[in-house]
């Protein structure tokens, strides 16, 4: 049995997506940031150095989650 049934768990990730959002509206801009310029329409969502970083975690993650499960 989960600890948490469906309802449950969707008022958990309601909270914790206001928190982030908050955490993030909340932040006071740069001047570097107002004065950049837009990215353009063909330029990629996610850059390079952002893919590294989502897939560095996404090992590490597994490894651990691996590490906990078999050993």
């Amino acid at each position: 049995d989960s600890p948490l049934k469906a309802v449950q768990m969707l008022w958990v990730n309601l909270i914790m997506d206001t928190f982030a959002s908050l955490a993030l509206a909340t932040e006071p801009p740069t001047e570097a940031l107002l004065l950049r310029k837009p990215y353009g329409r063909n330029n990629p969502l996610i850059s390079l150095t952002m893919m590294k970083n989502i897939l560095g975690h996404g090992v590490y993650q597994l490894v651990i989650i691996f590490t906990l499960l078999f050993v």
